[in-house]
């Protein structure tokens, strides 16, 4: 009987809790450099603090949660808090303790949900060692007090005004074509005694440079740049950068394996910044709270010409973003782009058709049919030298329409005046008007196609024979 009260005894008297702590660290943007708030002295004073709360020794010390240049406006940005607030929801941690309020939250509505209710809806002490003094275990209803209230309020418009500041700032540099990205774009780099100018990176500016000799003056596709460039083993701007010891991660990819992608080509095709053109303030964040990104019309960008040295002439600039505006396309084995590349339609489903090759003739084929779905489209097909005739025979009739419109005119000149047939007359001419244009135009674009090297000069002369 004596174990049994002894037992009972034992389990009547109160267990003490084992805090788990985690430290919240944060390193705003605005800090900068400043030792008082850098990441290694706000630990030091966390630690150097959590014995004189905890003087019975129950507790230890589970994570360090640190989100270093952050801002503290929105949860969402800080991913070491997200990580907190999981532990804390598993029952990892039980105590959060941190520097001050600010370290913290710069958000009085965030900082009032965060103390009011989501701490006491998961059992979790809160320490604040400074501006104020804060301790949810020994005073609970220090959250309500109007010294976090005001402290919470005080923090919102400080960091209110950082926000304008810098707005302001930024668009007095951007008016003035200084750089204000955090990296350089692939071709430049930061000068280092001025972090807002740009100089060339000569080792990159080279790529850049290849990449629009192949696209103007080779006939190479974007693809095939691309490839061409992965077998040579250049790296992406990605790769370079972190190469270069960047913290650099790409915004349009969610991972990187260092290779080039037509689109990447694409974008630096068309990107005027090569030419010496500074474009900035395409996006901005909603507010200070919200930092999602939204586009800025075009007209509200700021631009500024001749900002930074030029890595490709405006001249070649221009004649790429007209030869970019072909849709081009090049087979997985080739470099150079197709005579009929970009052109060929399914007459049905409008889509494109796709080359390919069978017992040693090409063929274009309708490409819904071919690899999305035959219940889509019929099994449209032609050879490549049928398609060459047909196109040929096509130019032929085109151009001896235009050989007799001027036969057609004096037709109409010499005619009785009769109005309904002056009317018709009319209307004929204008129409073997706009057939003389794009006739003209198809001519145009045969002996273009023959100088930018989408046909051989035997291809040409062939046709021309013909015509």
């Amino acid at each position: 009987m004596a174990r049994i009260r002894k037992s009972a005894e034992l389990k009547a008297q109160p267990r003490q809790a084992l805090w788990k702590i985690g430290k919240y660290i944060r390193l705003s943007r605005d800090d900068g450099n400043v030792v008082s708030e850098s990441v290694v002295n706000q630990d030091k004073i966390l630690n150097d603090e959590i014995p004189h709360f905890f003087e019975d020794g129950l507790y230890e010390v589970v994570d360090t949660y640190i989100d270093d240049g952050t801002s503290g406006t929105t949860d969402l940005e800080r991913q070491d808090f997200q990580r907190m607030i999981c532990d804390m929801k598993s029952g990892r941690i039980n105590c959060i303790i941190v520097k001050n309020l600010s370290r913290a939250f710069r958000n009085s509505a965030n900082q009032g949900h965060f103390l009011e209710e989501f701490i006491p809806l998961y059992n979790t002490r809160f320490i604040s060692l400074y501006q104020p003094r804060i301790d949810t275990f020994l005073d609970p209803e220090v959250v309500h007090s109007l010294e976090v209230s005001i402290t919470g309020f005080m923090n919102e418009q400080y960091a209110y005004k950082t926000s304008a500041d810098v707005r302001r700032t930024f668009r007095h540099k951007r008016e003035n074509g200084e750089f204000i990205g955090a990296f350089a774009p692939y071709g430049y780099t930061k000068d280092p005694t001025d972090k807002n100018s740009l100089v060339i990176d000569e080792e990159a500016a080279q790529t850049v440079r290849d990449i629009f000799s192949w696209f103007l003056s080779d006939g190479m596709s974007k693809a095939g740049i691309a490839r061409r460039l992965n077998e040579l083993g250049v790296p992406n701007p990605t790769a370079y950068k972190r190469s270069k010891g960047f913290r650099y991660e790409n915004p349009h990819a969610l991972q990187n394996d260092g290779l080039w992608n037509p689109t990447t080509i694409t974008r630096m095709l068309q990107d005027s910044i090569y030419t010496g053109v500074m474009r900035q303030g395409r996006q901005r964040v909603i507010s200070y709270k919200v930092h999602k990104r939204t586009s800025v019309p075009e007209s509200e960008w700021f631009v500024v010409e001749n900002a930074i040295p030029p890595i490709i002439d405006h001249e070649m600039f221009q004649a790429v973003q007209e030869l970019h505006k072909r849709d081009t396309r090049t087979a997985p084995d080739q470099r150079e782009v197709y005579l009929f590349s970009g052109f060929i339609r399914c007459a049905d489903c409008k889509k494109g058709m796709s080359r390919h090759t069978a017992k040693n003739l090409v063929y274009y084929q309708c490409r819904t049919y071919r690899d999305k779905s035959k219940t889509q489209c019929s099994k449209h097909s032609i050879r490549l030298d049928v398609l060459e005739q047909v196109v040929l025979t096509a130019l032929q009739k085109q151009i001896e329409l235009v050989a007799s419109l001027s036969s057609i005119i004096e037709e109409i000149n010499n005619a009785p005046v009769v109005h309904t047939e002056s009317l018709r007359l009319s209307a004929m001419l204008e129409q073997r008007k706009k057939e003389f244009e794009r006739v003209s135009g198809l001519l145009d674009g045969l002996y273009m196609d023959w100088k930018n090297g989408d046909i051989t000069r035997d291809q040409y002369r062939r046709m021309k024979e013909k015509i």
